[in-house]
């Protein structure tokens, strides 16, 4: 008997970020669709590419993303890759272990041990089968941060050229290859240009929205943009022979899909649950540390000083926008700080010749920059606000010092700053220059280890057991 000609469906969410408020529609659209396709005989597949973990969350800094693998596993999902912040915001030890409930399979070709061997959950790529027999080749891969994938104890390969090697590996072995793509839009134009085999690449990472898809050559680019706002669908068309014949994108606006009463309840319930888990003291101020945008204030002081004496830099440097709130006189616990300070942002220490700490304090005096709005690089706030210096400053004489040390041309001197500042936006020189990233600490878990540390009621071991420094 002669086959049939088949369609097979793809649903895809990317760089959620554990925007959760939308997240109790698209589970129960993805069960609803896989239903339909189910009782239409078509195949179905779900995935999601990457970064739907961020420790900005509540739930997911509580959970240790383990709450997010849970929500996958709820809606259904085939397969994910990875993205920066599940590769890159975690210990080596976290992730290793964030998806070991997982009841779908995590693929990525690469990431591997610094030995070059595979860690135990994750597949470079998996052949699917339909009920008909039609194989369907998935790889994935991420992003290269290798500086920082360095400093946790990972080895990240360059993310095109491996694909390629996957995808010549398994064409003879599958009808189709879907690649799951966590690199960017124009890394994935440039990888559909240059790997013919691959049919469909669902793409991540740099937040763009294809409502209808992007064909480059015979190859369809897929992606949703950012924040779970849409979900998006891939359909597949197969011919007696196996061949594609036909394929076409469309994303689902989650805005319009349908709202029950119990969807508040649910998302509520998830920052319930991650506020509880973080209800644990972990210092006490004996005064409050008030927050200022546009001046220096206590919070910024008592950072500056943490900064510098956790790095051990000459001086310091970030900016006072990071401070979301204030914090009372008395008991500080986990969740006052990760409220605080939510941003999954490292602390840095970078060297610099004289002159380029020179050239960097002048570009931080631009007076737009307070009332400048970030988004990306890891930043959770909304203003710059002020840029504050911690033992750098000018005497009357206008002389620059760095601690107790003139800054002079020629001569050497550490800065600690905010990784999001070494990417080359506001200071161009940062990103040339040495550096050294401070993983896996986030710049809260040095709010706390000096809260600690100051206060006299921790005993120092413990203290030192939980913030140690690297």
């Amino acid at each position: 008997m002669r086959r049939r000609e088949e369609t097979i469906h793809l649903y895809h969410t990317n760089d959620i970020h554990s925007h959760f408020d939308s997240w109790p529609k698209i589970s129960r659209y993805l069960q609803t669709q896989r239903g339909l396709n189910d009782s239409a005989e078509e195949a179905c597949f779900i995935f999601d590419i990457g970064d739907h973990v961020d420790r900005s969350h509540p739930f997911t800094e509580g959970t240790s993303g383990k709450g997010n693998v849970a929500l996958l596993n709820r809606a259904g999902y085939d397969a994910v890759t990875i993205g920066n912040n599940e590769g890159i915001t975690m210990s080596k030890k976290a992730l290793n272990s964030l998806y070991e409930g997982a009841d779908f399979d995590v693929i990525l070709c690469n990431l591997t041990e610094t030995d070059g061997s595979l860690p135990q959950w994750l597949n470079p790529y998996v052949i699917y089968e339909t009920a008909s027999g039609i194989r369907v080749g998935v790889i994935g891969a991420t992003a290269m941060y290798t500086a920082f994938y360095a400093k946790l104890g990972w080895l990240i390969e360059e993310p095109r050229q491996e694909l390629k090697k996957v995808a010549e590996q398994i064409r003879h072995k599958t009808d189709m290859i879907i690649c799951l793509s966590h690199l960017g839009v124009n890394e994935d134009r440039l990888l559909a240009e240059e790997c013919k085999q691959i049919d469909v690449i669902l793409g991540a990472h740099t937040h763009h929205l294809f409502p209808e898809g992007e064909m480059v050559n015979d190859t369809l680019l897929a992606a949703t943009g950012k924040f779970g706002e849409y979900v998006g669908h891939v359909e597949i068309h197969v011919d007696c022979d196996m061949k594609i014949v036909d394929k076409s994108a469309e994303v689902i606006r989650v805005a319009e899909l349908e709202s029950r009463e119990e969807d508040v309840q649910e998302v509520n319930e998830l920052i319930h649950t991650g506020n509880e888990t973080l209800e644990e003291n972990v210092f006490y101020t004996a005064s409050p540390l008030k927050q200022q945008l546009f001046v220096d204030s206590p919070i910024s002081s008592f950072f500056g000083r943490a900064l510098v004496e956790y790095t051990g830099a000459d001086c310091a440097m970030f900016n006072a926008g990071i401070f979301l709130g204030s914090l009372d006189k008395g008991w500080v616990t986990k969740r006052m700080v990760h409220a605080l300070l939510p941003h999954p942002i490292n602390p840095c220490t970078v060297t610099l010749d004289g002159a380029e700490l020179l050239e960097v304090y002048r570009l931080s005096k631009n007076e737009s920059w307070p009332e400048t709005e970030i988004k990306g690089l890891g930043f959770r706030g909304t203003f710059m606000g002020k840029m504050i210096f911690e033992r750098l400053f000018r005497t009357d004489a206008g002389e620059l010092y760095a601690g107790n040390r003139k800054v002079i041309a020629g001569k050497t001197y550490t800065l600690a700053t905010l990784d999001m500042f070494t990417f080359g936006y506001f200071f161009p020189s940062l990103k040339t220059a040495e550096k050294e990233y401070h993983m896996p600490e986030l710049i809260r878990d040095v709010f706390i280890w000096y809260g600690m540390k100051r206060d006299n009621r921790i005993d120092p071991d413990t203290r030192n057991a939980r913030y140690k420094r690297e």
